[in-house]
């Protein structure tokens, strides 16, 4: 162990950070907590390079705080600062006490073991364009709350729409805007349920417009149109699937990414004996979603429609030809499952699992090509 390097786990919440340093050359232990201010983390930061020597070691837990500390941190020279799993932290079984000093205290004690798994934090313009994401997918969770306590509102008033097959089409609104209610309280309600739908809708579409302009930057542009060769992938789930993935070169292979989504079996083995579950469900639960909805999509049907083979017009040979492999592929693999009895669910979950595979190949393959055209 290098002497010359202090440790420092530090426990960030809103309004303090819980500070423990393992000072270089020692086991000494100072501890202290400091308000979460720009002036009072600024005095923080002055305080470890004084006591921390040469080096200064420090992590937190990723969390609701975000990157903004770490970025920080790492414009000091002599401090290299990481945002930690929380998920993959040790716990000792027999631990029942948790206070945020024992866990500033342990992460430097974890860190300068080498115990703890860290994250890669997005660079600032990655972590825009992710949230422009999330409130696009939060938007969309919004705007079928708002229809789902209309229609349910209209139900129980025996109100039901039979003019077309399917609900929320142009007809469908204007015989919403048709129905009127004698009781001037339930037309108070009926306007206000109807007025969040619209509003609703038009978030989604105000953010749609942003995601489609902010495809066309130059850091994602490439990687956006390539997913787009899949079935099931348009521009809005390739744009999640980007910016959520934001560097396919820290996955060092698809299985590596299964596991960051959580698609991957759990497994308990001891004394000879394998036991495996379902998936795990760790790691990143919004690609998860996305990759399992384009696997339904990708089971519905082999063939190649007309939407899909425009999207692929200009798009490399070696992309179309990764896309092509994954739509027979994934198409027969779940036809073959339920074949044998498995549950449609479990199918489509190992549709989706596989699925991330020609994720992975078709990013990395972007990136053996550029890396190939600037040497």
């Amino acid at each position: 162990m290098n002497k010359g390097i202090s440790y420092v786990g530090l426990d960030v919440h809103k309004n303090f950070i819980q500070v423990a340093l393992i000072a270089a050359g020692s086991d000494d232990l100072l501890e202290w907590r400091t308000p979460s201010t720009s002036s009072k983390v600024a005095a923080m930061i002055r305080k470890l390079r004084k006591l921390g020597g040469e080096r200064v070691e420090i992590c937190y837990e990723a969390g609701p705080t975000g990157y903004g500390l770490a970025r920080k941190l790492n414009e000091v020279e002599v401090f290299g600062c990481r945002v930690i799993a929380p998920s993959l932290i040790p716990k000792k079984p027999g631990e029942r006490v948790k206070t945020d000093r024992r866990d500033a205290v342990k992460l430097a004690t974890y860190l300068k073991s080498g115990l703890l798994t860290e994250v890669q934090p997005p660079t600032p313009e990655e972590e825009a364009r992710r949230d422009l994401c999330r409130a696009r997918m939060a938007a969309k969770d919004d705007e079928k709350s708002a229809k789902h306590r209309l229609s349910k509102f209209l139900l129980r008033q025996g109100r039901t729409y039979g003019e077309t097959k399917k609900n929320w089409t142009n007809t469908h609104l204007v015989w919403l805007e048709r129905q009127k209610f004698d009781l001037a309280h339930l037309q108070v309600v009926f306007d206000s349920y109807l007025r969040a739908v619209n509003q609703a809708g038009e978030r989604v579409a105000e953010l749609d417009r942003a995601l489609e302009a902010a495809a066309e930057d130059e850091a994602i542009r490439e990687p956006v149109a390539l997913l787009q060769c899949f079935k099931g992938v348009r521009i809005t789930t390739a744009m999640c699937l980007v910016t959520e993935l934001y560097d396919i070169e820290r996955f060092s292979s698809p299985r590596g990414l299964m596991s960051f989504i959580g698609l991957t079996a759990s497994e308990h083995s001891t004394g000879g004996h394998a036991k495996r579950g379902g998936i795990t469900k760790a790691g990143n639960s919004r690609l998860r979603r996305i990759l399992t909805e384009v696997a339904w999509n990708q089971i519905r049907s082999n063939k190649t429609g007309y939407a899909l083979r425009r999207r692929r017009q200009g798009q490399p040979g070696w992309a179309v030809d990764i896309a092509d492999r994954a739509q027979h592929r994934l198409y027969g693999r779940y036809w073959r499952l339920v074949s044998k009895g498995k549950h449609k669910n479990t199918a489509a979950t190992a549709v989706a699992r596989e699925f991330a595979g020609f994720v992975w190949a078709m990013l990395m393959n972007h990136k053996l090509q550029l890396q190939e055209a600037h040497a």
